[in-house]
């Protein structure tokens, strides 16, 4: 069998455009006492798609790759109703040892 060509270790402009930026919340932070880490990322993004991404980006194994969508919320402004976009998140689970430093400048 042929050796698996190295072209997806690579960052690509693919890559940049779904991950999207982190997010930093107290909730987001207990999961980093797990290996865990919270992005947000483009809501047409696909599991293996986010897994790849984050690995050639940020140089880490990924264990888990887990997702949810946000539905956008109904805000009122002077009588006037306007809608908050969805949004996509992503939990992702590293393998043992691993980190991603979000630099929260503290």
């Amino acid at each position: 069998m042929a050796k698996a060509k190295k072209e997806d270790a690579k960052p690509q402009e693919w890559m940049y455009n779904i991950i999207r930026n982190p997010i930093v919340t107290e909730k987001s932070m207990m999961g980093s006492e797990h290996g865990q880490v919270t992005f947000r990322v483009d809501i047409n993004a696909s599991k293996p798609m986010i897994k790849k991404a984050v690995e050639a980006l940020f140089g880490v194994k990924v264990k888990a790759v887990n997702t949810l969508v946000q539905k956008g919320k109904t805000k009122r402004f002077r009588g006037k109703v306007a809608f908050r976009s969805d949004m996509k998140k992503a939990m992702i689970t590293l393998e043992e040892g691993q980190t991603i430093d979000l630099g929260t400048g503290v």
